[in-house]
């Protein structure tokens, strides 16, 4: 018997310097905090509304403290009007991969 694999949240892509995280937010939390896993996303609780742009603003500012990159690197790429977004980081070094492997380990198992 064999399992299928597990779906990835995130891919890197070196050739462009880019990784692209799959998210899955809930907006209006009464705190700021990842989750954990929600399928193939990383579900995060956004404590911001969704009107207004502020719950994407909470999500790259979420990011942005985790990876320590500059706003102007973080991109959220599809779904600015939905729970399930597509951002993407412009950096794909070894630093960044190593924050990327501590935000995993750091996963709550769902």
């Amino acid at each position: 018997m064999t399992t299928a694999p597990v779906a990835r949240w995130w891919k890197t892509d070196p050739a462009r310097s880019k990784i692209t995280l799959t998210l899955h937010i809930q907006p209006n939390a009464r705190n700021t905090a990842m989750v954990g896993l929600h399928g193939d996303a990383l579900k995060l609780k956004i404590a911001a509304p969704a009107v207004d742009d502020k719950a994407n603003r909470a999500v790259i500012d979420f990011l942005h403290q985790w990876f320590k990159l500059p706003l102007s690197q973080i991109n959220i790429r599809q779904g600015s009007r939905n729970r399930r977004k597509i951002v993407e980081l412009a950096r794909c070094d070894a630093d960044t991969m190593k924050l990327l492997a501590r935000l995993e380990a750091s996963c709550p198992a769902n």
